[in-house]
């Protein structure tokens, strides 16, 4: 029934995880996690295995007073698991079973899983799958529930379009703690709980265990007709514009081909939608500028439309690109790809997920900062970005704008029929650098906060929401929008996030979680 507590029955009961604690050898690994600026001292750390672990679990610690983190073992770029205040992690990272629930008619996904795991499971038992990231050790908990979107997403939408249900252990005002399974049945009880997990983010309304996904249009009770299937081929293309050719006048003319390009076809018709692409402006120091696309290869004239696209991008830039053979950007090198390849879809979708180095690095410090872009960058955005990209005090190699693809069909559903606002965005922007040592960091912030802040110098140093920018992703948090050293706009972190739709995550945010237990820096708040 929907928005009924009970759980779909597992075959055995799961014996309950382990608790970690100081003493134990595995506490320094699980007190930090994907981003070593951010570590925490909790007084433990409890792995759960099963929906009702998760709910002993809850249930201990409010019992015990405790201030939670919520961890799914993925990347979290900001200090929302990891921070001076965490008394328990909860880690639901054991729990990665993937399989086919005949009574939702629906697939379920344990909230511990990464989303290689995922792909994998999906496409070799029912040759289907969710257009989701590219990056293997994504954890599907925060992906989700901050909206999702990889490179299927032009062609089929947000991995949260497809989004069915979603397990939370919840805490009420009287500490009473909860299971809810909410679905986005027009007549279930707790649909805007639901709805909160399409793009409000994590750790704000209470600890999901298990997402189930159905496509909207899905017909029939066959497991394999419920979830769109991934194309049998691809094309793959990845090119290098080396930056020892390039000038002012050639990087302005690059960016603007694909400015332009995805300004022409960001509509869900447009005949572009099974093609996209990332493209990483990566610093001068690191040798070039990396572009990888895909495209569908059953497509209708699916070479002729990978060609035009390249044509675009490459139209009077006067620099011939050439082989990837250094990284492209986060993702390695990928040489042999400038004549593109057909590769069978899971293929290509290993050769670039596991094939991330950067983001992947479990010992490295990072800063992210993120956009949506409605319009093309200004002459100045131009020059400020070729300005900070070439700076001669500046050597680290692993420091990049990746611009990533957007509209299509992402852009075919209403700004309120999920929490995802965004969805009259071409393409999605992520400011990031990488480093390792502690004593760089101001160096590094320093250098990433004046990119951002002058880029955006217009709109008080943030894409303020329906101007030129439409905002900020939240799976890509960035503490400084919360601040107002940084955001100089007048326009508070939350509408940046989640515009007009913040309101109404507030009331769901009072309704399930009104004692506000699960909280972090960038947390919900309750209305």
């Amino acid at each position: 029934m929907p928005g009924a507590a009970a759980a779909t029955p597992t075959p055995a009961p799961r014996p309950a995880g382990p608790t970690i604690r100081a003493d134990d050898p595995r506490y320094a690994e699980l007190r930090t996690g994907n981003n070593q600026r951010y570590l925490a001292t909790p007084d433990y750390v409890r792995l759960i295995t099963s929906p009702e672990d998760a709910e002993r679990a809850v249930r201990d610690a409010v019992a015990a007073g405790k201030r939670v983190s919520l961890r799914g073992g993925g990347h979290c770029f900001a200090d929302f698991v990891c921070h001076s205040e965490t008394e328990v992690i909860l880690d639901v990272s054991p729990m990665t079973d993937v399989a086919y629930d005949p009574t939702r008619r629906a697939f379920v996904v344990e909230a511990g899983a990464r989303l290689m795991n995922v792909y994998e499971a999906l496409f070799k038992n029912w040759n289907v799958t969710i257009p989701g990231g590219i990056c293997y050790n994504v954890g599907v908990a925060g992906h989700i529930s901050g909206g999702g979107y990889g490179l299927l997403s032009r062609a089929h939408g947000l991995t949260v379009d497809h989004l069915y249900a979603v397990e939370v252990v919840v805490v009420d005002r009287n500490r009473r703690v909860r299971r809810i399974v909410a679905s986005r049945e027009p007549d279930d009880p707790n649909r805007d709980l639901w709805w909160a997990h399409t793009g409000g983010g994590g750790g704000s309304f209470g600890l999901i265990t298990r997402y189930w996904f159905r496509s909207p249009d899905a017909r029939g009770s066959k497991p394999e007709d419920q979830l769109i299937s991934p194309p049998s081929k691809v094309l793959v293309s990845a090119i290098e514009f080396p930056w020892d050719r390039m000038d002012r006048t050639s990087f302005a003319r690059l960016i603007s081909n694909f400015d332009s390009w995805h300004l022409a076809n960001s509509a869900p018709d447009s005949p572009f939608v099974n093609l996209s692409s990332l493209f990483n402006v990566s610093a001068k120091v690191h040798g070039g500028l990396g572009m990888f696309t895909q495209v569908d290869a059953t497509a209708p004239n699916a070479r002729g439309l990978l060609s035009d696209y390249l044509a675009a991008i490459t139209a009077g830039v006067g620099v011939t690109p050439r082989s990837a053979s250094g990284s492209i950007g986060e993702i390695g090198p990928l040489p042999g790809y400038e004549v593109p390849r057909e590769l069978p879809w899971l293929q290509a979708t290993r050769l670039v997920g596991t094939n991330n180095p950067t983001i992947t690095n479990p010992t490295s410090r990072g800063a992210h900062k993120s956009a949506y872009m409605l319009a093309a960058f200004t002459p100045d955005q131009v020059t400020k970005l070729y300005d900070y990209m070439t700076r001669p005090d500046f050597t680290n190699p692993d420091t990049m704008l990746v611009l990533f693809s957007s509209g299509g069909r992402v852009n075919a559903v209403a700004p309120d029929a999920t929490a995802n606002a965004q969805r009259n965005s071409t393409y999605k922007m992520c400011f990031q650098t990488f480093w390792e040592r502690p004593e760089d960091d101001d160096f590094y912030l320093g250098w990433l906060r004046g990119l951002y802040s002058d880029f955006f110098a217009e709109t008080g140093g943030v894409p303020v929401p329906d101007t030129q920018a439409d905002g900020c992703y939240i799976n890509y948090p960035d503490n400084d929008m919360a601040n107002p050293a940084h955001n100089r706009s007048g326009v508070s972190w939350e509408r940046l996030y989640f515009k007009d739709n913040f309101p109404r995550l507030r009331e769901v945010k009072r309704r399930y979680d009104p004692t506000d237990y699960f909280r972090h820096s960038m947390s919900i708040s309750p209305a």
